[in-house]
């Protein structure tokens, strides 16, 4: 005769637990489909930063505009005082030196005009030559390998879209446009950069990065130039000289 053995308090347990799972899981997906109502919900999300920014955006410009006045001001009572005191004249002489080398002083001469593209669509309805987008567009670290090569070709001075880039810019990205210093722009990413046209050249040439860029403008048809110029006019910085976040590294 044979010994019935009645079920144990976990089997209990998971009887119960499995339902329950199936169920949370049930709602969990039914909340989820009806929030994203067939789009992607990290789409929505993109969008709304998107929207953040823009907004952001405006309120940077006006301050911006302030920054400026008011720069333009302490500029006027400086120029006052160093008439009137030559001590005040030796150290505005001596800043008016360090300005250029920190890009707050605008800058003339020759060099080159870099520019960047996303892939045109075909206009004879030809699918694009890649189905993934991320080979069809410009990322932040191509224009960021431009941008290094250019220095390391002995650029005195860059602007990326008009604005001067110091040793405090940042480029990032967000979705196909960049943000810098405040501002979001968009395809072609224009770079200008006053100093030795062959020098830098040379660096871009050098670049790997540019070298796998110039690879996606071949296979996927991205654009891609540059120009040497005669004569370019940089503007100086007039953005905020504040540090956000520094980090001290060991010798």
């Amino acid at each position: 005769m044979s010994e019935h053995v009645g079920p144990t308090g976990q089997d209990r347990l998971w009887r119960w637990l499995v339902p329950v799972t199936a169920l949370g899981a049930g709602l969990l997906f039914a909340a989820s489909a009806s929030t994203a109502q067939g789009t992607d919900l990290r789409a929505g999300r993109f969008s709304q930063l998107t929207d953040l920014i823009n907004s952001a955006s405006g309120s940077v410009a006006t301050q911006e505009r302030d920054a400026a006045a008011l720069r333009r001001a302490v500029a006027q009572d400086g120029q006052i005082a160093a008439s009137a005191s030559s001590t005040v004249a030796k150290e505005k002489a001596r800043g008016d030196v360090l300005a250029g080398a920190a890009g707050m002083a605008a800058v003339t001469g020759p060099g080159l005009t870099v520019s960047l593209n996303d892939a045109r669509r075909p206009k004879d309805g030809r699918p694009q030559a890649s189905s993934n987008p991320d080979d069809l567009v410009v990322h932040q670290q191509d224009v960021q390998s431009v941008l290094n090569a250019l220095w390391v070709g002995g650029a005195e001075a860059v602007t990326l879209m008009g604005e001067r880039v110091v040793s405090t810019s940042a480029v990032r990205c967000v979705g196909n446009t960049l943000l810098i210093q405040g501002r979001l722009v968009g395809p072609p990413f224009v770079l200008r950069a006053i100093g030795d046209a062959t020098a830098m050249r040379a660096a871009l040439h050098a670049e790997p990065g540019v070298s796998l860029f110039q690879q996606y403008v071949r296979s996927y048809g991205l654009g891609y130039s540059v120009t040497s110029v005669t004569t370019l006019h940089l503007p100086a910085y007039d953005g905020p000289l504040d540090l956000a976040h520094v980090t001290r590294t060991a010798p």
